[in-house]
């Protein structure tokens, strides 16, 4: 399929007006404004002067493109998806079997996360496919240092430094790559907008750009995002609109796995994500992270219990610790890492009324191990038992798993995919698993080797554990 160049014929004639964009939403305005009309925040305004030159030619934008036309919907030609796969299985989970044809992908993440990293192998082991890297961070010394440490570069990967959105283009037209990765879009500029690279107006139009050039080509294409202190993707909230999908790179500094989470995606799921282990060659794929997710410890604990999770169509087995101790100060706390405060405080609320015992003299923390974020809410058991084993300082049986959702009325409720989560316990060892009574319909427990007890309140979970 032939490139298109991009290239607008300028002239001398160029139009000038200065506008003001909100940066926080991109909305825009021929005045400043104090508080923005569309996203309701106060002082975000930025001036800015805009010099546009005319659009491209009317033979610029036909040749070598199809002419638009309407047509019935019944005549439009079906099929899947033309998605190309990668070597990274991680990834392919993530963007919901592999890279879409003419898809435009932003990842976003912390500074030093490994979101060059990561894209930079990928293309490194994209072999049998062209695959072009702009850069307009790094020189191109410093990303052969990088790539050598990761892996050899085959005779197909390619390397432009350039910001310049125009000379980007006309190199892509010269090398027709299959695969194009941008590092990163709030450095580029184009030169009919004269605002500095990283203004919202920037980001907006070359945005853009890359999503005609990726529409009318069918070259899928990378783009690598910055993100602000909020932890929000740096630009205007159009530029997640504009993208087919929008990856999130997470993870812990002070920790080795890192997280690939999908926040939008056209072409699959939003549940799915990919652990990733950073070290000193890149960044490992991690096939089985219940593995890691649970700490090998020779000496039992209270206030440790283990969940049975999924992310995704991935079933996890993740570690819950929780410490309950009395509060020094006339308030108790309430800490939660990896778990939404507001669960809980209903879990706790839960136990005072259903159970009568007494949190509200008690600060309690908990802490999903292994720096995950967990929003299943079959976790709900196993934080539940966490908080009673620390509260009753009796540690739980070893080689014991949760699931299960904990309901206001005291109940332990059913929970989906329940034979993918006994599965993953039954392989790596656990010899019990503590399951909803409304879980048994349609389930037999002889055909796993591992031991279902199942549990309908939270009173019976007191006292199969702590009587």
């Amino acid at each position: 399929m032939p490139i298109l160049s991009f290239l607008y014929k300028g002239t001398s004639m160029a139009k000038s007006k200065t506008v003001f964009f909100c940066q926080n939403c991109g909305y825009e305005s021929a005045k400043w404004l104090g508080k923005c009309p569309s996203c309701q925040e106060w002082n975000t305004f930025v001036e800015e002067v805009i010099i546009k030159g005319p659009g491209p030619s009317l033979s610029a934008r036909t040749s070598g493109a199809a002419v638009s036309k309407t047509v019935p919907l019944h005549e439009v030609k079906g099929g899947e998806d033309l998605r190309i796969i990668t070597p990274d299985q991680e990834l392919n989970r993530v963007l919901g079997g592999g890279i879409v044809a003419g898809s435009l992908v932003l990842v976003a993440g912390e500074p030093g996360i490994g979101k060059s990293t990561l894209f930079l192998q990928t293309g490194l082991h994209m072999t049998g496919l062209a695959t072009l890297y702009v850069s307009g961070e790094e020189s191109e010394q410093q990303i052969r240092m990088r790539a050598d440490r990761i892996a050899s570069p085959h005779e197909q990967f390619y390397l432009l430094t350039e910001t310049n959105t125009q000379v980007i283009f006309e190199e892509i037209r010269k090398m027709q790559p299959g695969l194009v990765i941008v590092d990163s879009i709030q450095t580029l500029h184009t030169p009919y907008i004269e605002s500095s690279p990283g203004s919202v107006s920037q980001i907006r139009e070359c945005a853009a750009e890359f999503q005609r050039f990726a529409k009318e080509t069918g070259i899928p294409v990378f783009l690598i995002g910055h993100i602000t202190k909020d932890g929000n993707i740096a630009g205007p909230k159009i530029l997640e609109h504009m993208v087919d999908t929008v990856l999130q790179f997470e993870g812990d500094q002070h920790y080795t796995f890192r997280i690939l989470r999908t926040t939008k995606n056209r072409f699959g799921s939003t549940s799915e994500l990919g652990i990733y282990e950073m070290t000193g060659a890149g960044l490992r794929m991690v096939a089985n992270p219940s593995q890691l997710l649970i700490a090998q410890r020779e000496e039992i604990l209270s206030g440790t219990a283990i969940a049975a999770t999924l992310e995704g169509l991935r079933p996890l087995l993740v570690e819950v610790q929780a410490l309950v101790t009395p509060s020094v100060y006339g308030t108790p706390q309430r800490t939660a890492t990896g778990f939404d405060t507001r669960r809980l405080q209903l879990l706790l609320a839960v136990l005072e009324k259903r159970g009568g015992f007494h949190f509200g003299l008690k600060d309690v923390f908990l802490n999903i191990a292994g720096g995950l974020k967990i929003e299943d809410p079959s976790i709900d058991l196993a934080v539940l038992c966490a908080l009673l084993s620390s509260y009753e300082d009796l540690p739980l049986p070893p080689h014991t798993c949760f699931t299960g959702e904990v309901g206001l009325s005291g109940e332990i409720r059913a929970v989906g995919r329940i034979e993918q989560r006994i599965a993953e316990a039954a392989k790596l060892g656990f010899e019990k698993m503590v399951i909803s009574r409304y879980n048994l319909k349609g389930l037999d427990p002889s055909m796993y080797p591992i031991d279902i007890v199942s549990v309908a309140r939270v009173e019976e979970v007191y006292e199969l554990f702590f009587k």
